[in-house]
């Protein structure tokens, strides 16, 4: 079968994102299941109804970006119990207007790093929350992990084996339901 066309969203305009590493890592896990494209979102304007009607070039590169992807994962630290703003933003730029929502229907996974004990618990929930309010199908169950300095290697593999091992095993879950979605889309 054709590899699935996945986009991967850091929720994270750092650099240095340790959440950056671990979607590299999580590609890396998928191998040649996947065709990952990772999607800008740091070059967003600040959502602005006013705007709609002249979006910016990178405004609808973000939007068809997405509305190609069979699946979409996102990667995403935790900013005061929620999501970050850049990521909110994004959000807001693919909702609108509602007629073109290229979340609705998407299959998406999140999961996300920060050096806490409950990596970003809350902040998933939330984003949870808002995906499925926007329509998108949120599947993969939770995957909190707590970033280590020696979590991820140079090459992007996962060092530590009972995470690469429960990493894998939320990644068969989500690209096994984004696979067994491809022909309910083509209908579509």
């Amino acid at each position: 079968m054709d590899k699935l066309d996945l986009a991967v969203i850091v929720g994270s305009n750092r650099r240095e994102s340790i959440n950056r590493r671990l979607a590299r890592a999580l590609v890396r896990l998928a191998g040649d299941r996947v065709q990952a494209r990772f999607i800008r979102i740091d070059d967003l304007p600040i959502y602005n109804q006013d705007l709609e009607p002249g979006r910016t070039p990178e405004v609808h590169r973000f939007t068809a970006e997405l509305a190609r992807a069979e699946a979409i994962l996102i990667v995403t630290p935790e900013h005061n119990r929620s999501i970050p703003a850049v990521l909110k933003n994004a959000i807001d730029w693919g909702s609108k207007p509602a007629d073109r929502n290229v979340w609705r229907d998407k299959v998406v996974a999140i999961t996300g790093a920060s050096p806490g004990a409950i990596g970003t618990a809350v902040g998933q929930q939330h984003l949870r929350q808002v995906l499925g309010a926007l329509g998108a199908l949120v599947v993969g169950g939770e995957a909190y992990v707590s970033f280590k300095p020696d979590l991820v290697e140079a090459d992007d593999r996962i060092a530590v084996e009972a995470t690469r091992e429960f990493l894998g095993q939320w990644l068969d879950r989500f690209l096994g339901v984004a696979s067994r979605m491809r022909p309910l889309r083509a209908v579509a």
